[in-house]
């Protein structure tokens, strides 16, 4: 059974910097795509980022981020950690939410992955932006 637990979470003023961190125990982590996603108050999971096992997403590139976070945020792994990591840059109030690690274990689809239709979760850790 695979377990994702994340860190780094906390209370950030608005235009500062978190890293999140997401290590991972009990599979095979370097074959698995990983993904942020995030809840805020009052409104549904939607998807951050993702980053490929290995070889690029078939859709192109090795990582894919919404368009809400795309050029602030950067997904990365190190395979030897068993760790993904999101580094969120010039954070504003709307990106406060529970941030999840999410795990793809069958080579899904942008649209699967996006959708939220991974394997293995997380429990999720607080970023709370204050202005």
């Amino acid at each position: 059974q695979v377990q994702l637990v994340e860190s780094g979470g906390g209370l950030v003023q608005t235009g500062g910097s978190l890293r999140l961190s997401c290590a991972a125990s009990g599979g095979t982590f370097s074959s698995y795509t990983m993904g942020w996603f995030r809840q805020a108050p009052g409104k549904e999971r939607e998807f951050v980022a993702a980053i490929n096992r290995s070889g690029g997403f078939i859709w192109g590139g090795n990582t894919y981020y919404s368009d809400s976070v795309k050029g602030r945020f950067t997904i990365s792994r190190d395979n030897a950690k068993n760790t993904v990591f999101l580094q969120m840059n010039s954070l504003n109030s709307e990106d406060t939410a529970v941030y999840y690690c999410a795990a793809d274990s069958k080579g899904s689809s942008r649209r699967t992955i996006v959708g939220g239709g991974m394997d293995y979760w997380g429990k999720g850790t607080l970023v709370t932006v204050s202005s």
